[in-house]
């Protein structure tokens, strides 16, 4: 699982700097984000220390924002940034009994993440939160619900976020496949330091070219 999320993402920012116009690039990385919110799901569950999972999230995303704004976006927060709120956001909720005052915390939220913007904003904040409080065919149908609302807000530039289904299909309809990908594993530092040092290789990459 982890390696599929690793070259998924690669392929989509290997599509954005070096070959704009190679769309099935980027169809390919539509897989990537949804794979990396349902870890933050799991690694929320069962971390044994959610501060400490929290401070990991918020140190990757410091080590990311420079090379993030000189390969992909100049002007927006990362992925990492994303999912950084997304984990403060499910702790908060954990912590507070009341649905109006959850509800209130996640629209709050929702339009921070707009305004700055934080990679994949609003959207991927919600669909962290799908992979928290739903499962199995429910799960499948508010993500094509997030996703047909993607498409209403960004028009025909949104119709390959549809294809981010496929690993939430996978999630629910083939459970063994999924249990053999997530036991495929690799080392934690190669993992935490992936985001980073990718994006660091592509900015590299993108202003020798120039």
């Amino acid at each position: 699982m982890q390696l599929i999320a690793m070259l998924t993402m690669l392929v989509d920012h290997l599509g954005i700097v070096c070959f704009e116009n190679q769309l099935w690039l980027r169809i390919i990385g539509r897989i990537a984000f949804p794979i990396y919110a349902y870890g933050l799901v799991q690694g929320h569950v069962h971390t044994r220390s959610k501060p400490k999972y929290l401070a990991r999230l918020f140190v990757l995303a410091l080590l990311s924002q420079i090379p993030y704004q000189l390969a992909i976006n100049p002007e927006g927060l990362n992925v990492i940034a994303t999912l950084f709120m997304a984990a403060a956001i499910m702790q908060i909720m954990d912590l507070t009994p009341s649905l109006w005052t959850k509800g209130s915390i996640v629209l709050v939220t929702c339009a921070v993440m707009q305004l700055f913007p934080f990679d994949y904003g609003a959207y991927g904040l919600l669909l962290v939160l799908m992979f928290r409080c739903f499962a199995n065919e429910r799960l499948i149908f508010v993500h094509l619900l997030l996703n047909l609302l993607y498409v209403l807000v960004y028009g025909p530039g949104g119709l390959m976020q549809l294809l981010s289904i496929i690993p939430t299909l996978l999630v629910v309809y083939g459970p063994a496949v999924w249990n053999k990908l997530e036991h495929i594993r690799v080392r934690k530092w190669v993992w935490r330091s992936f985001y980073p040092l990718h994006l660091t290789a592509l900015a590299v990459l993108k202003w020798t070219e120039w």
